[in-house]
């Protein structure tokens, strides 16, 4: 399965007269939430966590005042009568999920996304995170009705359609994931996601060209989208050009070193090269994340080294 990346919410609301009365707890809160943005964009998830808990904690207006002393990942919908400044506290829990599922923490993402929901079930995105980390979970069909929920309310929403794609290509389902990725493009043509889609798609239909142009136009319209490389490596590998497709995994794992599959790929195009060693360097990367691979990997290398002694001697490196 690949991960793919929940956007975060930004500030992007008005504040009416109601909420300016705690001006000075809502700076706090706002100021919280602009340095976790920032600290997320730059890398760092456990300073953007606590940051985004700052955030939450100060838009518990009342909450410091009345002397209550609650644990930082707390979800409680008993919030004592604390007025909460919506929508930033709904977007603060939602954001702090996303990180949390990003770090494998899956049972804490849920307890926050769920909590932004019950403080704003019109909050469109958090029903988009909450799928996404149901699939994670293997719930498939939870994850499902979440992604159908938030185009619900609102149907412009080019990451839900770009989610309900990727879970869809895992799936089999390559014609219903098209129709996604086409409603995604529709409405958000200059994105690179749903061109990354497209070449999966295309590549489980084995149309290696067509995948490799779709993730070159991902690449043109984001350099740094770690699993377009991966992508196209694996289109590149299939057309039987395993130099270029060691170029990709490498700039993929440059990227994103947490591509299990990429290590994976590299090593088994290092090992129909003949590169042995740098193959097994490759191989023991990938199960130091991904152990759960073993079988599959042990069955690629087994078919690696019969397709390498099939080569005529004269293709043989």
């Amino acid at each position: 399965m690949r991960s793919r990346p929940i956007m975060l919410f930004v500030v992007a609301f008005l504040l009416s007269g109601n909420q300016l009365v705690a001006a000075q707890t809502l700076d706090r809160a706002l100021n919280s939430f602009e340095s976790a943005v920032k600290k997320s964009r730059n890398g760092n998830l456990d300073g953007a966590i606590a940051d985004y808990t700052k955030a939450i904690e100060a838009s518990r207006l009342g909450g410091a005042q009345r002397g209550n002393n609650r644990n930082s990942f707390n979800t409680s919908s008993d919030d004592d009568g604390i007025t909460l400044v919506d929508p930033l506290t709904a977007r603060a829990y939602t954001n702090r999920g996303i990180l949390l599922y990003k770090k494998g923490d899956l049972d804490h993402a849920l307890a926050d996304i769920n909590a932004a929901i019950r403080i704003s079930p019109g909050l469109a995105g958090a029903y988009v995170a909450r799928g996404a980390v149901r699939r994670a979970q293997n719930d498939i069909k939870g994850a499902l009705a979440d992604f159908e929920r938030a185009l619900t309310i609102d149907r412009n929403l080019s990451e839900a359609y770009n989610q309900r794609a990727d879970l869809l290509l895992d799936l089999g389902d390559i014609h219903a994931a098209l129709a996604e990725i086409k409603h995604s493009l529709e409405i958000n043509p200059r994105s690179p996601d749903p061109h990354h889609l497209l070449g999966y798609a295309r590549f489980a239909r084995k149309d290696f060209d067509g995948s490799i142009a779709e993730f070159d136009r991902a690449i043109e319209l984001n350099p740094k989208k770690a699993w377009a490389y991966q992508g196209r490596g694996a289109a590149r590998m299939a057309k039987g050009d395993f130099e270029s497709a060691i170029l990709d995994f490498g700039r993929a794992l440059e990227l994103n070193s947490k591509i299990a599959v990429a290590y994976m790929n590299r090593g088994l195009a290092l090992l129909l090269l003949g590169r042995d060693v740098e193959a097994q360097q490759d191989f023991d990367q990938c199960l130091l994340l991904r152990p759960d691979l073993r079988s599959d990997l042990d069955s690629r290398i087994q078919l690696a080294k019969e397709l390498r002694e099939a080569k005529p001697n004269s293709q043989r490196q």
